[in-house]
C-alpha cells in the first residue's frame, strides 16, 4: 500500500469527483483512478459508486475514511518531526495568548525567549480569553496566556500581572505645556465611550460608569486594536490597560485623562496549565522578568 493511494483517497472523499480530485492533486484523472483501484485491490472492497460524473463512497468506503486518516496524520506527525529534528530544534512548545495581551510587547519577549532558548519549537495560536482554558483543558496548547482566570479543578491558574487601567481619549491638538488638563466629566459627556474590548472588568465597570454618569452612550467594540484605532479618530474614549496604550501614549496619538469619580479595576493577565512541568515553569519564570 502506498501513501499516494490514501492521499488520493481521502482528496476524493472530500470532493466526491475523480477529475477535481485530480485537479487538486496536480495529477491526472486516469491516475487518480488507478490509485483508487490499487486501493481497492489491497483493500478487497469497493470504496466508491459512481453517480454520474460524481463518486460516493459506500459503506465500506465511509468505514476505512476513519482509518486512512488516521495513517496521514501518523505519517504527517512523524515528518513534522524530523523536520523539527534536523532544523536543530528539541522541544516543542504550544502558547495560545488573547488578542488582547498579543498586542502588548509579549512579541518581543518571545523574541527575547527564543534568543535564549534556540532548541525550542514554539507555536502561537491567538484565542479569544473565553476559548483559552477550552483549548488547555483539550490539551491543544501547553500553556495559555489569558485575560480570565480559570477556575477549572483541572487546570492551574496563576496571576502573572495586574496591569492599571486608565481612561484614554484622542489628542486634543493642543500643546502639552500650554493646554489645560483633561476634564473627565467633559470627556465622558461629549463622547462615546467604547466598552467591552476586555472580557475582565467591562460588565462591572459599564454599570459604574453608568451610576455617575447616566446620559452617556456607549458603544460596544470587541477588539482593543480597533478601539485604540477609534479613539485616535475621534470616535470616543475608553478605558484600557495601561500595557495596551503605552506606544500610543509616548507618541502622542492618545492622552491619558485624570480619573477622579470612582476607583478603576484592573486587567489581569493569567497563564493556564493543564500540566505544570519543567518547560512550562521555565517560560513563566522568563516571562515573570517582563511586564506586559
Amino acid at each position: 500500500m502506498e501513501l499516494n493511494w490514501i492521499k488520493t483517497f481521502l482528496t476524493a472523499a472530500e470532493c466526491n469527483h475523480f477529475r477535481k480530485t485530480a485537479e487538486l492533486l496536480y495529477i491526472s484523472q486516469p491516475t487518480v483512478t488507478i490509485h483508487i483501484k490499487q486501493l481497492e485491490k489491497e483493500l478487497g472492497v469497493l470504496l466508491f459508486q459512481r453517480e454520474g460524473k460524481k463518486v460516493k463512497l459506500t459503506e465500506e468506503g465511509r468505514r476505512y475514511l476513519k482509518h486512512a486518516r488516521n495513517l496521514m496524520e501518523v505519517y504527517e506527525s512523524g515528518m513534522a518531526d524530523l523536520q523539527t529534528h534536523s532544523q536543530g530544534y528539541t522541544t516543542k512548545l504550544s502558547i495560545a495568548i488573547s488578542p488582547l495581551i498579543a498586542d502588548t510587547i509579549l512579541p518581543y519577549v518571545l523574541k527575547k525567549y527564543l534568543d535564549k532558548h534556540p532548541e525550542v519549537e514554539i507555536t502561537v495560536k491567538i484565542i479569544e480569553s473565553e476559548e483559552i482554558e477550552k483549548a488547555v483543558l483539550k490539551e491543544e496548547v501547553d500553556i495559555g496566556i489569558s485575560c480570565l482566570q480559570s477556575y477549572h479543578s483541572e487546570l492551574e491558574s496563576i496571576l502573572l500581572y495586574q496591569d492599571k487601567v486608565i481612561l484614554v481619549a484622542p489628542h486634543d491638538g493642543r500643546d502639552f505645556e500650554s493646554a489645560f488638563p483633561l476634564d473627565e466629566e467633559e470627556i465622558l459627556t461629549s463622547n462615546y465611550l467604547l466598552t467591552h474590548n476586555h472580557p475582565g472588568y467591562w460588565d462591572r465597570l459599564s454599570k459604574t460608569v453608568k451610576l455617575f454618569y447616566p446620559s452617556i452612550r456607549m458603544m460596544k467594540v470587541s477588539q482593543v486594536h480597533i478601539t485604540k484605532r477609534f479613539i485616535v479618530e475621534g470616535l470616543g474614549v475608553s478605558y484600557l490597560p495601561t500595557s495596551t496604550v503605552r506606544r500610543e501614549l509616548l507618541e502622542g496619538r492618545l492622552l491619558q485623562v485624570d480619573s477622579h469619580s470612582f476607583t478603576l479595576p484592573e486587567a489581569n493577565t493569567y497563564a493556564i496549565m493543564k500540566y505544570n512541568h519543567d518547560l512550562q515553569k521555565e517560560f513563566l519564570k522568563f516571562l515573570s522578568n517582563y511586564r506586559l
